[in-house]
């Protein structure tokens, strides 16, 4: 099935609407992981986040709901896989400012975790969706490690332009909707 992107017209112009596309940056995500699966490319997925169920309220005999849950342990990434060889892990997030990426959107233990998936040889960034920009990156971890120890020294946030300086633009597609792996082929496996 494809799932093309919502066109709206201005003045005559069609061009893909970003209105939606933080709140559907993980179907975008999803959606391409989907196409990877399918055509043998790549074995990506979103983890499940590990929950312990505390109690559930019975309303109907066929229909359940979970009404009390914790987290059993801070998630790490959301997504990790395969490609060409190699382990992928990482986190997508989105934001709706225009100037920078708080880092307080992303955990410690995120850092932490991408900094060992590197540092043991495997494949680790974030993809952020600029959402009112209508820009997405993908940022290698051995940035988001330098931005976030950055942090500690005052500074906030990654600018955007640092996300044009030292991150990869991932065009919208129709088919893949989001081929980060392009970018990937770019950055970790021209040599």
């Amino acid at each position: 099935m494809i799932r093309y992107p919502i066109l709206r017209g201005t003045a005559g112009v069609k061009r893909p609407s970003t209105a939606n596309r933080g709140m559907d940056l993980e179907a975008a995500i999803n959606a391409t992981n989907d196409y990877y699966a399918e055509n043998d490319i790549a074995y990506i997925y979103k983890k499940p986040i590990p929950i312990q169920i505390v109690k559930v309220d019975y309303e109907r005999r066929s229909a359940a709901r979970i009404s009390e849950a914790y987290y059993k342990i801070p998630s790490t990434t959301d997504y990790n896989g395969i490609y060409r060889g190699r382990y992928i892990d990482f986190e997508a997030k989105e934001t709706k400012t225009k100037t920078a990426f708080p880092m307080k959107n992303i955990h410690e233990h995120q850092v932490l975790h991408l900094d060992h998936i590197v540092r043991h040889g495997g494949i680790g960034f974030i993809i952020v969706a600029f959402t009112t920009v209508g820009k997405t990156f993908l940022l290698d971890a051995s940035h988001v490690v330098e931005f976030y120890r950055r942090a500690d020294e005052g500074r906030k946030s990654i600018a955007y332009d640092e996300f044009e300086r030292f991150g990869h633009e991932i065009p919208e597609g129709y088919i893949k909707r989001l081929d980060y792996l392009k970018i990937v082929d770019s950055v970790y496996f021209s040599q």
